[in-house]
């Protein structure tokens, strides 16, 4: 009698066949995408950086600029044989795009030529210090418009390069007086200027002096300590506060050294190169301004020199212009503010 062979069932075959594996949830939900899309709007706005040079004519400030961005930001204007030496300090501001790989920085450079050079100096400051200031009050009364513009031009200045003269001995009374004034409005850095005329001894005793000078009188250049969160920021600026100022040589010709091109100054005695650390402090200045700390220089400039300035300009709201569209800020009554009344429109 044949034996009856059982066909398998299929709930036996469902038993025998392995589990499926167990649903994996994606270990990202995608927050790392922000930097991209942070990436792709600021390569499409670009950049605005205002910087300014303060010095004595004949420092190099024009030179130092063009080097510091390898472009012909400014062409300097020294006064020929027989042209006198202007009467009364003169800002001048010029615009320049500058674009590297599809980025595009809008460099605002402010020179101020004639500081420094007259007989008389008494309130040579003046000028800038108002200078500054009247940018903080354009962008203050675009702020307080009712129908503002979605991007407020931003012309206040972010940085101020201060060209200490290399007298090889210490800040002139000029110098710390106006330094003082100065570092309550915007980010100062001082530069020993032309600092190939001292030697490494020469130069680092300047050096020494000058943040004496600067500690005794309560100077606050930039970075300043107060502003330091970040502790690897906490070192970093420590470094950067040991060299300051930096001993800096600008050149904006390039010469063969070595079968490289490089930017330097060409002397009877060799070349000196402005990016070689041997020869002088120039691409830290460089990456001071441009690879570091040019973002943190807005920043302070916006939430700390800005923001100074627009408490004091609301506590005397009463003396802000009034016109079509504007916010009338003038002080109101405790009746009327409980009304909801803070401020009134004027058409």
């Amino acid at each position: 009698m044949d034996t009856l062979k059982e066909s398998p069932s299929p709930c036996s075959s469902r038993h025998n066949s392995p589990r499926p594996a167990p649903c994996e949830m994606p270990a990202t939900v995608g927050i790392e995408a922000v930097l991209d899309q942070l990436k792709i709007k600021a390569m499409k706005m670009g950049f605005e950086f205002n910087i300014m040079v303060v010095g004595q004519s004949g420092l190099g400030k024009s030179t130092m600029v063009n080097t510091l961005f390898k472009s012909k930001v400014w062409k300097s204007a020294l006064p020929g044989p027989g042209v006198p030496t202007p009467q009364t300090l003169q800002l001048h501001s010029v615009s320049h795009v500058i674009e590297e790989k599809g980025l595009k920085l809008k460099l605002t450079v402010t020179d101020t030529p004639g500081f420094g050079d007259q007989i008389n100096n008494d309130k040579c400051w003046e000028p800038i210090l108002g200078y500054i200031n009247e940018q903080y009050e354009q962008y203050l009364q675009e702020e307080i418009l009712i129908t503002r513009q979605r991007h407020i031009p931003d012309t206040r200045v972010h940085c101020c390069v201060y060209f200490v003269p290399p007298t090889g001995h210490c800040l002139r009374p000029l110098d710390i007086e106006f330094l003082q004034r100065l570092c309550q409005t915007v980010n100062v850095v001082p530069v020993i200027a032309r600092a190939d005329s001292l030697t490494i001894e020469e130069r680092e005793a300047f050096r020494s002096r000058i943040q004496k000078d600067l500690k005794s009188h309560c100077i606050d250049v930039y970075p300043q300590k107060r502003f330091d969160e970040d502790p690897n920021d906490k070192i970093l600026n420590s470094k950067i506060r040991e060299r300051i100022p930096f001993a800096v040589v600008g050149a904006d010709q390039e010469h063969v050294v070595n079968g490289r091109c490089v930017l330097g100054r060409k002397t009877n005695w060799g070349i000196i190169e402005v990016e070689n650390m041997a020869h002088c402090e120039f691409p830290l200045l460089r990456d001071l301004l441009i690879r570091s700390h040019l973002q943190d220089l807005k920043d302070i400039t916006h939430n700390i020199h800005y923001e100074n300035y627009r408490v004091v300009r609301l506590n005397e709201s009463h003396q802000l212009p009034r016109g079509p569209g504007w916010v009338n800020l003038a002080p109101v009554s405790l009746a009327s503010t409980s009304a909801g009344q803070g401020w009134t429109y004027h058409s």
